[in-house]
């Protein structure tokens, strides 16, 4: 199968599953065997899995992908070894290095596997490449430009996507969201304020509550 459908949410599946890294091996860059050259959206595809990971509190090193030849079988032996390697000094996904339980990494991830289409979306229309040469695409997500831009959007997408988990269960004021996930009052506020004017919460004046718009 070509990297090129790797999908972000297989990537978060594996970890919502409880492995404890990710391993995509592909073609070499410039080389794919399709005219799509579908491992360059895979290149795309795991530095944003890495980010979301980080934004979530994990190690962004629990995800790797390399490439490679059919005809460098030792060079996947070695990559296979360190790997493995690294995943060991990590230590397990629950409770590893982290310190992350397991209903608090279900929850996280499950807000991430949310935002699998909006980013995919994203990755499509703004984190591509200009060309695709393997310099091109390692510059482009080396960028700082392009990075800040990542952490922008994910920093505000996976604090409301985790709001909505919350309110799914039942209303919550401001500080009840902000002291469950760690966020500043004023940006609990905000974005509180941009999902009612999306029609996705309502305000409860009689309870000073927020609740799903049903």
């Amino acid at each position: 199968m070509c990297t090129g459908r790797v999908d972000l949410e297989f990537i978060l599946r594996a970890f919502a599953n409880g492995q404890d890294g990710v391993l995509i091996g592909g073609c070499r860059l410039g080389e794919c065997n399709y005219i799509t050259h579908g491992n360059f959206d895979a290149f795309a595809t795991a530095h944003l899995g890495k980010k979301i990971l980080a934004h979530l509190g994990l190690n962004p090193e629990r995800l790797r992908i390399a490439f490679m030849s059919a005809a460098d079988g030792n060079r996947l032996a070695e990559i296979n070894d360190e790997f493995v390697a690294k995943i060991r000094s990590v230590g397990p996904i629950v409770n590893g290095e982290e310190g992350m339980e397991k209903n608090t990494l279900a929850f996280k991830l499950a807000a991430a596997r949310k935002l699998v289409p909006f980013l995919k979306l994203v990755e499509r229309e703004r984190l591509r490449a200009p060309e695709k040469t393997e310099q091109a695409y390692r510059d482009f997500f080396d960028s700082e430009k392009v990075n800040a831009l990542i952490d922008s959007i994910l920093q505000d997408k996976l604090a409301v996507s985790q709001i909505m988990l919350l309110l799914r269960e039942n209303p919550l004021s401001t500080s009840d969201i902000s002291k469950q996930l760690g966020l500043n009052p004023s940006d609990v506020s905000r974005h509180m304020n941009s999902s009612s004017r999306h029609g996705l919460v309502r305000y409860d004046t009689s309870s000073s509550r927020y609740a799903l718009v049903q």
